[in-house]
This record gives C-alpha cells, structure tokens and sequence, in this order.
C-alpha cells in the first residue's frame, strides 16, 4: 500500500470518531437508533414554548443537569465527541493531542436570559443609561466575556486535550462540521503536521435563534408528532427541525497511522468547497455552487461519480434546499445516478447546524463499515419532481466501498466529502 495518493500527496486517514446527537451519546449507540429509524426529535421543555408556532428540536437534554447558554452545552458536546474519537485513536498521551485542533462553532452572542439578568441588576423601574449598562457589563467581564467570546469553547477545548498550536474556530453555517474537515485534510497534505483533531459542535436551541429561524420561515411547524416533523425530499416537507449536537474525527496521514500500528477507520480521499453569494437562506436556483462542490471533491479524490456508492444528503427538509440539492446531484452523477442510493439522517437527529457536516462525516463512516444505508423516515409522499432513490423508512443493506456526503449551508457555503473505506 502507498502512503501517498496519485497526485503526490499524504493520504489522510481517520483513526478516530466520536459523536453525540438528540439519539445519545457515542457513535455505536447513535447508528444503532439511526439503523433502526428512531428519530430523536421532541418538544422542547427546557425553556417555554408557548405562542411560538415551532415547539420541537433535536435537544440534547441528558448531557447537562441544568439549563446552560449555548456556548456552555457547545463545549460540553464537543468535549464528549473528541473525549470519545481521540480514547479510539490511541493518540498520543492524556492531554496531549500531538496536532492542531480545527473546531466548527456556532456565532455566540449574550442571550436574552444574560440581558435580563443585566436589566434587572439595573435600575429596571427607572431609567437605564448607557453608563449604567456598560458599568454592569464590565463587572461581568469576567464571568461572561470568555463564556460568549468566539473563540472560547475552542480555548476549552485546545486546554482539554492540549493540541498544538493556536485553536481554529470556523464558522461557514450549515457546511462548518465539513469545512473543519476540509482544514484538517490540507493541513496534513500540506505536511504542517500528522495528526489533526477535527470538531463540529452546536448547543444552538434557546429561545432567541428558535424565534430568529421561525423569522426566516425555514423550520417545521408540525409540532404533534414532532418525530414526523423532518420529511426530507417527500413531497409534504415543509421546513428543517433545528438539533443539538457534535461529532469529532481524529485525521492522521497514512505513514503515521501505519507507523503506530493504528486503527484505521477510513479515508478522507476527496474535498470539495464552492461559495457563492445568491442569498442570505436560498440556494442560487442555477445550482452551480453546489454541483462545482460535488464535481471538485471528485476530482480531489480522484474519482469518478460511476465510483460513488451512496450519498449522503444535506437533506434539510426544506422545500428549496431538496429540490436543489436534487437537481445538482443529478447533473453532476448524471445517468449514475439512478443506481445510487440516498438519504438524509436529519429525517431522524434533525438539522445540527454547524456541526451537520462533522455528524454527518461519522455516519457516513459507519455506513461503510456495517454496509447499511441509514433510511430517510418519514418518506410516505414522495416528491414526483425529486427523482432519487430514497432510501425509505427503512434501513438497507448494501456495498458501500465509496460515500460523499453533503453540505450545503445558509450563505451559499458548500462543501463535499468523499469517504471510503480502509485504503488499498
């Protein structure tokens, strides 16, 4: 077996994976639910949802005892997802993660229960001037400044597990998960470093980005059942279900996962990234930023679209998203694409957001190693202008050597993966 691929480059291998969603804890216990069509989507009742016409997410309630900020339960997530792929990986010593850390992290900003607190520390029957507010804020600094400043759950993070370097925290909305991917695998190629510990993570569901969502009319309002709500690319979709969540792969160049007589789980054989700036939610209806995602991941791994043997969709449930991302994939896999198989597990953990293309990239692993396609749930009424073999409600034995997975995010930010199996 070479250690480098057919354009001179390390191949980039991953040695480690965790992950945690709405479903539990672990990747093992996630893909049993996931194989088995369990859906993780609830009503919320970690803060009340009345007159708000969204009730529902893929909540991570079990990890914390108490109601957190989104930082807080971001940073919890990560930390039980890279806890979980670096103990698998075997790497290096107990708090020292012998490469850089590249996290996805959600936007932060001070919530409405924090500037409440404010207010009311404040002369709230009166009142309030700004040198008030700025008085009680910078009292606060301390506590509140590292909690919402960006870059703190990597900080956590770096400290947890000490990896090299300055922490990178991304944000590309809904392709983040996947771009931290992207930038583990050019660092490693690139030869700065051997390993790299990758991390998407979002613990976005508070009442303000619920309400800021429904604002942009982008989520499901079928509350009862809430695990019906997600119907990726059937006919009846009528918007995403906003989920919590996280997943971390370890990366490693081939020669030095050989050299240490790692695991190795798979290989990231091929990224593609394409942006574009149509809108701030809709994809451009040309599709082309998408396509040139798919197209130059291909290309980056050196391989066709007859070699792809399932797609794993970004899938959002959203009546725009999956008819695009359905259009794309056909004019990129053109007549191959009647024989490749597809389906979305937001249909069952929901949208995780900036963590989507890291949870994604897991999953996408587990299904080349059990040779089960995860089904897309709640597919009752299929879409006749979405022309796709769906993998329905069921799960779906196959072989899979090769999956590209996908991610399209708010923005016009995309970004594709190939992944396969074990290299030869």
């Amino acid at each position: 077996m070479k250690d480098h691929d057919s354009q001179g480059r390390p191949i980039v291998v991953v040695t480690g994976a965790g992950m945690i969603t709405s479903l539990g804890a672990g990747k093992h216990e996630n893909w049993r639910q996931l194989a088995a069509g369990q859906s993780g989507i609830k009503l919320i009742e970690r803060f009340p949802t009345d007159g708000l016409k969204t009730r529902i997410g893929g909540t991570v309630d079990f990890l914390l005892k108490e109601a957190v900020s989104s930082p807080e339960l971001s940073h919890a997530l990560a930390e039980t997802a890279a806890d979980e792929a670096i103990v698998q990986a075997k790497i290096g010593a107990p708090g020292r993660f012998p490469g850089p850390l590249f996290i996805a992290v959600p936007p932060v900003e001070v919530e409405w229960p924090h500037r409440e607190t404010l207010a009311r520390e404040l002369n709230a029957d009166g009142p309030i001037t700004y040198p008030d507010l700025w008085r009680n804020v910078a009292g606060r600094h301390g506590d509140w400044h590292p909690l919402f400043l960006y870059g703190g759950v990597a900080e956590r993070i770096a400290d947890r597990f000490g990896t090299l370097g300055s922490p990178i925290s991304l944000s590309t909305a809904c392709a983040s998960g996947a771009t931290a991917i992207q930038l583990g695998v050019e660092a490693i190629r690139r030869g700065e470093t051997d390993a790299a510990l990758t991390v998407g993570t979002d613990g976005s569901i508070h009442p303000e980005t619920l309400v800021r969502f429904s604002l942009l009319s982008a989520l499901s309002t079928q509350n009862d059942p809430p695990e019906g709500a997600s119907r990726p690319f059937s006919k009846n979709r009528g918007g995403f279900v906003m989920a919590e969540g996280a997943a971390a792969l370890v990366l490693e160049s081939l020669s030095s996962a050989r050299a240490r007589g790692a695991t190795i789980l798979g290989v990231v054989e091929g990224c593609g990234e394409r942006a574009e700036s149509f809108h701030r939610t809709r994809p451009n209806p040309d599709g082309k930023a998408m396509m040139a995602s798919m197209t130059l991941a291909l290309e980056d791994a050196g391989v066709t679209a007859g070699d792809i043997d399932y797609i794993n969709a970004h899938g959002t449930s959203t009546p725009e998203n999956d008819k695009m991302e359905a259009l794309a994939c056909s004019a990129v896999f053109g007549d191959h694409m009647a024989s490749v198989p597809i389906s979305s597990n937001k249909s069952m953990i929901g949208h995780t957001l900036t963590a989507a293309g890291a949870v994604e990239a897991v999953i996408s692993l587990m299904t080349i190693a059990n040779q089960t396609l995860p089904p897309t749930i709640n597919y009752a009424l299929p879409d006749p202008t979405i022309s796709l073999d769906v993998v329905p409600n069921s799960a779906r034995a196959a072989r899979v050597r090769r999956v590209m997975s996908n991610s399209f995010g708010f923005g016009g930010q995309n970004v594709a993966l190939v992944l396969a199996g074990e290299p030869v």
